[in-house]
């Protein structure tokens, strides 16, 4: 039988927000969409099917709140702003690419599990 768990393993973890926003639908794609440089807000909004311009904006402004890009508003007419991954933001690119590594290798045996377990299951 394995030692009992530790009741502080998330001692220092913060209870309700993650530091990294990783995990939420839109960040990962949107770091892609960043990955080769800045782009406009109209530029995101086309791979990313499905996303509205409030989640869009809301899912920016945190990403910049947490270190992960910039927003760059240049004074021309029309105003023209861009974004562009920080150091931070890059930084994600590298455990990102072991994930969809990850995700290449194991899919057909996760979707196996996942069709197995639903026959089985009541």
């Amino acid at each position: 039988m394995p030692d009992p768990l530790d009741p502080d393993m998330f001692t220092g973890c913060p209870p309700v927000s993650a530091p990294i926003r990783i995990g939420d639908k839109w960040t990962a794609k949107i770091i892609r969409c960043l990955e080769p440089g800045p782009r406009r807000f109209t530029e995101l909004q086309i791979p990313l099917r499905g996303i509205t311009p409030k989640v869009l904006t809301e899912s920016l402004r945190a990403m910049q709140r947490d270190g992960l890009l910039t927003r760059t508003a240049y004074a021309e007419i029309p105003p023209r702003v861009e974004y562009e991954l920080t150091d931070l933001g890059r930084s994600l690119l590298e455990p990102m690419n072991a994930g969809c590594e990850w995700s290449r290798k194991h899919l057909a045996t996760l979707m196996e599990a996942r069709t197995t377990w639903h026959a089985t299951t009541p």
